[in-house]
């Protein structure tokens, strides 16, 4: 009989803490939301810069995640608001404090270092905890269908489609048809059992990387729609946003940098009409200003300290003043 695992300490070294206060242009006083807050990491350091009076709204889906960054930024007082709320709804936790424009946002994206290392979330894939880990993997708990019934109730088509599009993962197809197999002689319940399968399904021998790596990702992500929040989020954060104030997006693999690269593209170039159409139509004006051609990546020296770091990409960009009034321009 297997003894229950430990339980560890909600923690996270948050990555690039320098290059993110550089880039949101903080300033004594500003009004800041963090809209990933975790453990506090990125919080306490905004919080010290925008001192003595900066107020910082924090958001995050996990309930475990606010109760540890209040207690680590207790010693802020009131200039710190914590709400348990995903960042797609940016705009009615703004909405209910009474809150219009904000002087920037940070949204720190993928998964905290205790999530991934605790198993009772289901975010851990390791061998020595997988049959003992149950397929969760919700940012909340509370909230939603955990991965387990995703993958009972999931179309191989739909199947598929998670393992590519979100993984790049070779095999998915394969894999695909392997879970449907698989559950119609028992359901897939532990982190042991979707390994199982992909031992079993072949997909990735002989390669340097773990595929369990890729599959567990692009289930995370479909449990929690990480990438449709995403798409969310940003639009939201970028309309209210002060003119001058600063977006910065922390993604860590390459499906979340796409949004944010085409999200900050098309918010540059403003107008989304054909080329083929000789007058704007569509009446969008620029709304940014980018501030980083190509993202910015952590250094080798931080990489040592830190590893999880290594996959970091930070993007950011400047709201700018769009008319008030929108009329059809020449092209």
């Amino acid at each position: 009989m297997s003894s229950t695992p430990p339980q560890v300490e909600f923690s996270h070294r948050p990555a690039l803490v320098a290059e993110c206060l550089e880039f949101l242009g903080l300033v004594p006083g500003a009004v800041v939301v963090d809209g990933t807050v975790g453990g506090g990491g990125h919080a306490e350091a905004i919080l010290e810069r925008t001192a003595p009076h900066g107020k910082l709204l924090g958001l995050d889906r996990d309930p475990e995640a606010i109760v540890a960054a209040s207690g680590r930024l207790a010693p802020f007082g009131d200039r710190v608001t914590l709400i348990q709320e995903s960042f797609r709804n940016l705009d009615t936790a703004l909405s209910a404090l009474g809150i219009d424009r904000v002087d920037a946002v940070l949204l720190d994206l993928g998964v905290s270092s205790y999530q991934l290392d605790e198993p009772s979330r289901g975010f851990r894939f390791s061998i020595d905890t997988a049959d003992n880990a149950p397929l969760d993997m919700r940012m909340d708990p509370g909230s939603g269908a955990p991965a387990a019934q995703l993958l009972r109730s999931a179309s191989p088509a739909q199947l598929e489609t998670w393992f590519r599009d979100y993984a790049d993962l070779p095999g998915a197809r394969k894999l695909a048809h392997a879970i449907v197999e698989a559950r119609r002689k028992a359901p897939l319940r532990t982190a042991g059992d979707l390994r199982a399968v992909i031992r079993e399904s072949r997909i990735g021998s002989g390669r340097k990387h773990d595929p369990a790596t890729l599959v567990f990702q692009a289930l995370r992500i479909a449990t929690n729609q990480e990438l449709d929040a995403l798409d969310e989020g940003i639009e939201q954060a970028i309309e209210r946003l002060r003119p001058g104030g600063r977006l910065v997006v922390l993604a860590y693999h390459s499906g979340e940098d796409r949004i944010v690269k085409n999200r900050f593209r098309d918010a540059v170039r403003g107008c989304l009409c054909p080329p083929q159409v000789p007058v704007c139509v569509c009446g969008m004006q620029p709304r940014l200003r980018l501030l980083t051609r190509k993202p910015v990546v952590a250094s080798g020296r931080e990489v040592a300290a830190n590893p999880r770091a290594r996959s970091a990409k930070l993007r950011a960009a400047e709201r700018i003043a769009v008319p008030s009034q929108r009329r059809a321009t020449a092209r």
